[in-house]
């Protein structure tokens, strides 16, 4: 098996795992327990959430264990709106959002929200000129993804913080850093963020965890995400998954100096493929360094998906093709339509190897030449 397919989703490390199964079996106490393995449990959480708390850049008080990327978007988008609703209904967000930002939006407009979705140019890129022109004085959140998903562009987030200001708007700035975090260097307060989105299992941590960063100024003023235990200073009360808590945290705690050898592997697979007639580059220069968004527009991006899955080479077509049409990324973005209907996503962890690469390569190369998905 070759898995190429790692902004979808990362194998678990080993220390990770290690971390889960103590959890599981020597350290299984509720943190809300006040006898001995309860209160074990509990300074391990707390523990757990100062390492990932440090690597973020941010205070351990400000950030909150959620089950996914997807509940810190929807919590991050529904804290700001409740914040700033009697300030203005106008929110700023762009095009190529993940889904967990963008349908929110579209539920917000139903109930009378004005929503301006800024769009990309031809490598995924927003104009930092675009973002400022949108906000407006009764701008009242803009909610910008750090990296894009799917062909990898960082967004410019600070430039919306400095927008903000300027502008003198209400609003506050939300960052989906899920693919961001740990790959590409920042802080909260470098982006100039109040809300920040991350979860565990794009950097081989398990699925089911995830976190938001809610600046600390705000946190008096925030409304409980659900109503229980008190759990998580009462904003997300329930049994903390602590399993998931101590993986999330060993797997930070392994990142290392992964993100170079990932940049590395990046590069190398953009020269590669990039040179194989018949595939064109999509992905800019200036971009994380673990996806390369690539295109072979005689074919369709999923049909080629299906063909390497066959042989047991793992990619992706960005987010799922709905009814044969290209992602809604793509669509966004002004590329020729078969450039779009034949785009693929390669992207790159720590044990991803410049042999995968060539194995790629070759494969790409002989669907090209031979004008067939067939091996």
């Amino acid at each position: 098996m070759i898995y190429l397919d790692h902004a979808a989703t990362t194998p678990v490390c080993s220390a990770a795992v290690q971390a889960a199964v103590e959890a599981m079996t020597e350290g299984f106490g509720n943190p809300s327990s006040t006898y001995p393995i309860g209160r074990q449990a509990a300074q391990k959480r707390d523990e757990d959430r100062a390492m990932i708390a440090k690597a973020l850049g941010c205070l351990p008080e400000e950030l909150f264990f959620t089950s996914c990327g997807t509940e810190g978007d929807n919590w991050a988008i529904s804290l700001a709106v409740e914040l700033g609703k009697k300030k203005g209904r106008h929110i700023v967000t762009t095009a190529i959002e993940h889904d967990a930002v963008l349908q929110p939006m579209k539920a917000l407009e139903k109930e009378g929200f004005e929503v301006t979705y800024l769009k990309p140019d031809g490598v995924g890129n927003i104009d930092p000129e675009q973002i400022a022109s949108a906000i407006r004085p009764d701008t009242i959140l803009v909610s910008i993804m750090l990296v894009n998903n799917e062909v990898g562009s960082l967004l410019p987030v600070r430039s919306a913080a400095e927008a903000i200001a300027r502008v003198g708007a209400p609003a506050l700035l939300h960052t989906d850093a899920v693919q961001g975090f740990l790959k590409v260097p920042f802080t909260p307060a470098e982006l100039g963020c109040d809300l920040v989105t991350i979860c565990g299992h794009k950097i081989r941590g398990p699925k089911g965890i995830g976190g938001l960063y809610i600046k600390k100024s705000l946190l008096s003023k925030v409304k409980p995400l659900l109503l229980g235990g008190g759990q998580e200073n009462g904003l997300r009360p329930g049994t903390e998954a602590t399993a998931q808590i101590a993986a999330f945290a060993a797997a930070v705690e392994s990142w290392g100096d992964a993100p170079a050898h990932i940049r590395e592997i990046r590069d190398y697979a953009a020269g590669v493929l990039s040179a194989i007639p018949g595939v064109s580059l999509i992905t800019g220069a200036v971009s994380a360094p673990h996806i390369l968004a690539l295109s072979l527009p005689d074919f369709s991006g999923q049909s080629v998906v299906e063909a390497l899955g066959s042989q047991g080479v793992y990619i992706s077509s960005g987010s799922a093709c709905h009814r044969g049409k290209p992602s809604h990324v793509f669509q966004a973005m002004p590329l020729p339509q078969k450039v779009k209907f034949g785009a693929i996503r390669v992207s790159f962890g720590p044990e991803s190897t410049r042999e995968e690469v060539d194995t790629l390569a070759g494969m790409l190369g002989h669907i090209c030449e031979k004008k067939s998905l067939l091996f």
